[in-house]
């Protein structure tokens, strides 16, 4: 845990109104207690209004408001451009949900940097998303969220369909298009599949666990192994068309 997070966390414990004692607080945040001392004297330098000794206890009796977030301005620009990044690259729950977290962000800045989180100076672009690669991900998502498989036609690089059922274990942006790591049924082994060949997506109700070999980290372990059999995944992560072309589907 960050400092700043265990600071955070020591104040709220000590805001229910009784006396906590550093041992105990020291147990929950699996820390020193003399780590927790010094954590005290920080916060009470900084006005927090702790009340307490060391021996009987901590507690905050008066009522205290955190203060505003503080973001400099390197951080407020890499939110802003992650929440553009999503509304280019996303669906429309994730587009919403970044927009709603920029909202949250934004009410608890201090006045005078409000509202600078909607500067529209950084932003992203995604073109080739339409509406269908949208709900494509969406399900592929929802999928990976409940780790259920999924049933899908794809269509290789030479335009052929086939049928696949497959057990989803990563979705990846690469600038250019999304890709779905996934175990293949059908190939018994794993497949990356790019989400603008994907014709259409069934989300099944059977789940599926992960099973050693199947997992991803089996894959990547995969792609750094120093020696491959001939047609297996590139040795190092798929960066480019030219990488993506020589994995077999």
């Amino acid at each position: 845990m960050r400092r700043a997070d265990r600071l955070f966390e020591i104040v709220q414990l000590l805001r229910g109104q009784r006396l906590r004692t550093a041992q105990a607080i020291a147990d929950r945040l699996e820390v020193s207690v003399r780590t927790i001392y010094r954590d005290i004297e920080a916060l009470i330098a900084t006005g927090v209004p702790i009340e307490g000794e060391r021996g009987i206890g901590y507690v905050i009796r008066s009522h205290f408001v955190l203060p505003p977030l503080q973001f400099s301005t390197e951080e407020l620009q890499a939110l802003v451009l992650g929440a553009r990044f999503v509304r280019a690259w996303g669906d429309s729950a994730l587009i919403q949900a970044a927009e709603e977290a920029l909202v949250k962000i934004d009410a608890v800045l201090p006045a005078e940097i409000r509202g600078q989180i909607w500067r529209q100076d950084l932003t992203a672009h995604a073109n080739v998303m339409t509406q269908a690669h949208r709900r494509t991900l969406a399900d592929l998502r929802q999928a990976l969220n409940r780790q259920l498989k999924v049933d899908l036609i794809y269509y290789d690089a030479k335009g052929d369909a086939t049928a696949r059922c497959i057990r989803p274990l990563s979705l990846d942006a690469w600038g250019h298009a999304w890709t779905l790591t996934a175990w293949c049924e059908l190939r018994a082994d794993f497949r990356v599949f790019r989400l603008d060949r994907i014709e259409t997506v069934a989300v099944l109700e059977q789940g599926f666990r992960l099973e050693p070999g199947k997992t991803l980290n089996d894959f990547y372990a995969r792609l750094s192994a120093p020696h491959m059999r001939h047609g297996a995944p590139p040795e190092r992560p798929i960066d480019s068309q030219r990488d993506f072309d020589r994995f077999p589907t």
